[in-house]
């Protein structure tokens, strides 16, 4: 029933709470403090306590009572104050397919003079990831949240926690940034490779032209030729100025195109292109692809596979920013 109920008081407690761009500090109004199930036992245990002190009017149950109370109330201040004035940074968040987990990167920053231990970020029902941030430092914190379809994806609500010192209460806040991180479609598909073409007319693989690849050779000097490619070697065996001669060779490059993938349905479509990118990335061929509305010209390398990547993430409705579920 608390499980039930905890999606509800959450979002009552946060209602005035909305998605922010900016660091946020733990203010006194947002740290909410209960005790944990230990908590309640320990609780128990001194009632239990104060009832065998009156009944047998023993003075050293009393001074051993409160003095167990008095450590408990410390506890209490000290996890409140574990998170009381810290500041909590979004940071990157690293791009993922479909299907796995999106990594999350927060930044806790501590701007007092004493170090705050065991404190805590989480997400949902997962286990907590916990560090201790150093006096006057920094400490990183990676959430992982699943990735369950493309797009812009946003945690929400993200738990900061803390059980410091003796784990007998929980201290806790809430926070929620406008960060999102960029989910691909999962690379899946049976279809093979579409056969890749020349890059220039003649049917095979030539000699383009100047380049940087292959050694050819020497050739006269040009006015305008780099200092760095002169062979001064051989100008002492020679009167005549050379300069070291290369050539770049075409690469064979394919297109990978929506229409050919027929009727099938546009995430299984979005899924075999994505595999597809992969593949000829892999394999080195130069690519381009074509999406209704959109064409990337042929390329190569990893500025080019994750603009491709993108591309197929934020196609048609999904460039909106949505929340993990």
């Amino acid at each position: 029933m608390f499980k039930a109920l905890r999606p509800r008081f959450e979002a009552w407690v946060t209602r005035g709470q909305r998605p922010v761009c900016d660091p946020v500090r733990l203010e006194r109004r947002r740290i909410y403090i209960l005790p944990t199930r230990y908590g309640y036992a320990f609780a128990a245990l001194l009632f239990v306590l104060f009832l065998w002190s009156t009944n047998y009017s023993n003075s050293m149950g009393f001074a051993f009572t409160f003095l167990l109370a008095a450590v408990a109330h410390n506890s209490m201040w000290q996890a409140h104050d574990t998170l009381l004035g810290l500041i909590v940074h979004p940071g990157e968040v690293k791009p993922a397919f479909v299907g796995q987990d999106a990594q999350f990167q927060f930044r806790l920053e501590n701007p007092d003079p004493r170090p705050r231990y065991g404190v805590a970020l989480q997400w949902r029902d997962r286990l907590p990831s916990y560090v201790d941030v150093p006096a006057s430092g920094l400490a990183m914190v990676n959430l992982t949240v699943p990735a369950t379809r493309r797009g812009w994806l946003r945690p929400g609500r993200i738990r900061v926690l803390t059980r410091f010192p003796l784990g007998l209460l929980q201290s806790w806040s809430w926070v929620e940034f406008e960060s999102a991180g960029l989910i691909y479609p999962q690379p899946r598909g049976r279809r093979p490779l579409p056969a890749a073409s020349p890059s220039s007319a003649g049917g095979g693989l030539h000699e383009q032209g100047p380049g940087s690849e292959d050694y050819a050779g020497f050739r006269p000097y040009v006015p305008g030729d780099s200092p760095r490619r002169v062979a001064w070697k051989a100008v002492g065996r020679s009167e005549q100025l050379l300069v070291k001669h290369f050539t770049d060779q075409a690469r064979p490059e394919l297109w990978l195109d929506w229409a050919w993938l027929g009727d099938d349905p546009v995430e299984a479509r979005l899924a075999q292109l994505c595999q597809w990118v992969l593949k000829a990335e892999s394999a080195g061929y130069r690519y381009g692809l074509r999406l209704p509305g959109t064409q990337i010209a042929p390329g190569q390398g990893d500025a080019h596979r994750r603009r491709c990547l993108e591309v197929l993430a934020l196609f048609g409705d999904a460039g909106l920013r949505h929340e993990a579920r």
